[in-house]
């Protein structure tokens, strides 16, 4: 298994952010999803080693979250929601510092390569801060994807993306995913649809449904993952 979560907690004062959830993830695909407030993002920040966990344990690759966290980070990519990005920087100069701080053999190689894969290519001598949103979600993504990671956790990657360039970022994370393991976070239900082999659902801080899309939708009588999604997290 690339990751394997069991009883994983984060408690905020009183308030139990994710409680005691336990999933596994491999090679393909993974949607994860909920309504705001659910505790996805504070799962994807514990995975990615950027907060501790309260309780539970979490491995990548084999490497334990809290006495790995160094070997967790070079084997996982992540693009959080926000996108941090240094806006002063050209697309290669950020790409460049990224490829150094992991230590990448050849970059301006490997760089070029993720520019090709991510259509950065008619912006990449432009300045991040001159770029439209979803360019910059593109470098992003780049960034993810920059040192070749096993494992990527990919936060509403498609934010910002006009249709056309839709149709793009899906079929790279396609791609990727049939030699990686994506956990992909998304409000858009027709992305998952999309792209997605396996959906996870929280709600609460507690896992609703982890089945195959296909089991999901044929246990609830063929109904869209929308009305799915609907039916476990609607806490009115």
């Amino acid at each position: 298994m690339s990751i394997r979560v069991e009883g994983l907690t984060k408690i905020y004062g009183q308030q139990k952010a994710v409680d005691e959830i336990s999933f596994s993830a491999e090679p393909g695909v993974l949607g994860f999803l909920g309504p705001n407030g659910a505790g996805k993002s504070t799962t994807m920040k514990m995975l990615t080693c950027f907060i501790p966990q309260t309780a539970g344990t979490a491995t990548v690759c084999g490497f334990d979250i809290s006495r790995q966290p160094l070997e967790v980070k070079r084997h996982i990519g992540y693009l959080p929601e926000s996108n941090p990005l240094y806006t002063d920087m050209y697309v290669k100069e950020a790409l460049g510092f990224v490829a150094g701080i992991h230590g990448l053999q050849k970059p301006q190689k490997r760089i070029a390569e993720v520019i090709e894969q991510t259509g950065l290519q008619p912006e990449q001598h432009k300045k991040i801060n001159q770029l439209s949103k979803g360019y910059r979600q593109r470098v992003g993504l780049a960034q993810a994807i920059l040192h070749d990671p096993k494992v990527l956790i990919l936060d509403e990657p498609t934010s910002g993306l006009d249709p056309n360039q839709l149709i793009g970022i899906r079929q790279l994370i396609l791609d990727l995913g049939k030699t990686k393991t994506i956990i992909l976070s998304t409000h858009i239900m027709q992305e998952v649809e999309a792209v997605c082999e396996r959906v996870i659902i929280i709600n609460k801080g507690k896992i609703a449904a982890n089945d195959t899309l296909q089991n999901m939708r044929s246990k609830n009588g063929d109904k869209t993952l929308e009305s799915i999604f609907i039916a476990l997290t609607n806490n009115n």
